[in-house]
């Protein structure tokens, strides 16, 4: 406000203290102080907010120094291929690309046919071995009880043998002694012979005397060529006892074998038993092949780039389709930060990660730092040593996990461009 006799927007010029006070310079000293007043107010208002715009820059450089990001981002994810187990003729397409699936679901469906007869067959061959294996288990204790029984048996011909040598030897004894005394009889009848006949010829004995010596000496001659035949037949006998013996000892030899004999039936028992357990693992693995004619998703997430159709002819091992995981524990972010930001960055440090996509913001942690620079893991790394060197700031990835429950509706897509910002917890001193 102006005072009277001054020019408008003119600060008024201090009284002459020469000059007598009147009401009127009572007045201009009133509006210079109030005018000083403002000015001091104003200075300090200036200062204030000088002061509060250099703390709060200072807390922003702070602030900014606390976190890392970088735009050169995105979500990865796993993609796990769909292949077929077994060969076979395709039935049934069930999914189409795009499409979710939960783990478990039938994908494709091949012709079971070759493969139930080969289940069939598997079952047959596991009951005839199984069949065969109960009759070896069962021969193992007859073996046992029959091996037992022949060595009683063959024991005991070896001493009937015996017995029956020593009576054959005591009889040959007693041929051999009739042979003798039919010998010396026949001696000497005729000794009597010769004695009677020159005395029959001059009738110097009866007639019938020297006949009756002729008869007697045929009957010994003849009783000597019997005990001859009995001595024959006795050491046949003999013959036969030794040979007896010799039979019955080897078939006590033969029965002395049970052990060896117990252990090779049982050992046909085990490998029956191997061939029963080898057609069980045939088995289960014809049934194995049935159940893989229905190609299941192994987890649960989108079909694509499916590449099978009705009436195709697959290969075990040929690819048909992949599925990507959608859930936070199959997504993550790669970042490739700069080399010169990780010097305070460490795993387990919090992120703010920031979804081109969607324009949001969701939680994560760092996971871990690649052991190399994103060019060493090139198809072809960069060679330094040609003497062409330039210095380039290289780009280390980092792995960034997103935080459990941030995405229950399955939004996130590997491939979608993303910012990070992680909190380094590097604050400058004081």
């Amino acid at each position: 406000m102006a005072t009277p006799g001054t020019a408008p927007g003119k600060i008024p010029e201090p009284p002459n203290p020469e000059q007598p006070e009147t009401s009127v310079g009572a007045g201009e000293r009133a509006s210079l102080s109030r005018l000083r007043r403002s000015k001091t107010r104003m200075r300090v208002l200036i200062s204030l907010v000088a002061l509060v715009v250099v703390a709060s820059s200072l807390l922003l450089y702070r602030y900014l120094l606390a976190w890392e990001s970088t735009d050169d981002a995105q979500i990865d994810g796993y993609i796990y291929p769909v292949s077929s187990r077994v060969s076979g003729y395709v039935t049934r397409v069930v999914v189409d690309d795009n499409q979710y699936v939960e783990a478990g679901t039938v994908l494709v469906q091949l012709d079971p046919k070759d493969y139930e007869v080969a289940v069939a067959n598997a079952k047959a061959t596991l009951a005839n071995d199984q069949a065969s294996a109960t009759a070896l288990r069962t021969t193992v204790p007859i073996t046992s009880v029959n091996t037992s029984s022949q060595l009683s048996t063959a024991q005991a011909d070896v001493d009937n043998a015996k017995a029956g040598l020593v009576a054959a030897e005591r009889g040959f004894q007693a041929a051999e002694a009739s042979l003798r005394q039919a010998e010396a009889n026949d001696l000497k009848a005729q000794d009597d012979v010769t004695r009677y006949k020159p005395l029959a010829e001059k009738d110097e004995i009866p007639q019938h005397q020297y006949t009756q010596a002729v008869d007697s000496q045929k009957a010994t001659a003849a009783a000597v060529e019997a005990a001859r035949a009995a001595a024959a037949g006795a050491e046949q006998a003999v013959t036969q006892a030794r040979a007896r013996i010799a039979q019955a000892e080897a078939e006590l030899q033969y029965a002395e074998t049970q052990p060896q004999q117990i252990s090779v039936q049982r050992s046909r028992a085990q490998a029956a038993e191997a061939e029963t357990e080898r057609a069980a693992a045939i088995l289960q693995q014809a049934q194995l092949n049935l159940q893989y004619t229905n190609v299941v998703a192994p987890v649960s997430g989108i079909v694509g780039r499916r590449s099978v159709q009705p009436g195709q002819n697959v290969a075990p091992g040929q690819q048909m389709m992949t599925i990507v995981p959608l859930d936070s524990q199959n997504v993550w972010v790669t970042a490739n930060f700069k080399e010169t930001q990780l010097k305070h960055m460490r795993p387990g440090q919090s992120v703010k990660i920031s979804v081109d996509t969607y324009g949001r913001k969701y939680e994560g942690h760092v996971l871990n730092i690649a052991g190399a620079s994103g060019a060493r893991y090139s198809l072809l790394p960069p060679e330094n040593a040609t003497g062409n060197y330039v210095k380039v700031v290289q780009r280390i990835p980092v792995k960034i996990v997103f935080e459990k429950g941030q995405d229950p509706e399955h939004l996130l897509r590997p491939g979608m461009s993303v910012e990070p910002s992680v909190k380094v917890q590097c604050l400058p001193a004081n």
